[in-house]
């Protein structure tokens, strides 16, 4: 399930995906608290930002994919796995 950016004019519509230096900046900006650590609020922000269908649902499986060390929150270290997950259904 696609779910870029999308420009649309009366003769068609062209979706832009985002590379991954962009998606890893967009998550970094919704670090609120600055520690550095994508909490369950930051992450829901950022994929909502994204324009993902169903925010909440997409921080559950995230977390899934990307949180290694299991303490509920994404690391810097852990990012990269994110955007990869985030990538997989069109981000």
């Amino acid at each position: 399930m696609a779910m870029p950016l999308y420009v649309q004019n009366q003769k068609s519509t062209v979706s832009f995906s985002l590379s991954e230096a962009q998606l890893k900046a967009i998550f970094k900006e919704h670090d609120a608290n600055g520690d550095g650590r994508l909490c369950r609020e930051e992450l829901k922000a950022a994929f909502h930002r994204l324009g993902a269908h169903l925010p909440g649902w997409r921080v559950r499986r995230g977390l899934q994919h990307a949180d290694v060390d299991g303490d509920g929150n994404i690391s810097l270290d852990e990012l990269d796995d994110l955007v990869k997950y985030a990538r997989k259904f069109g981000l």
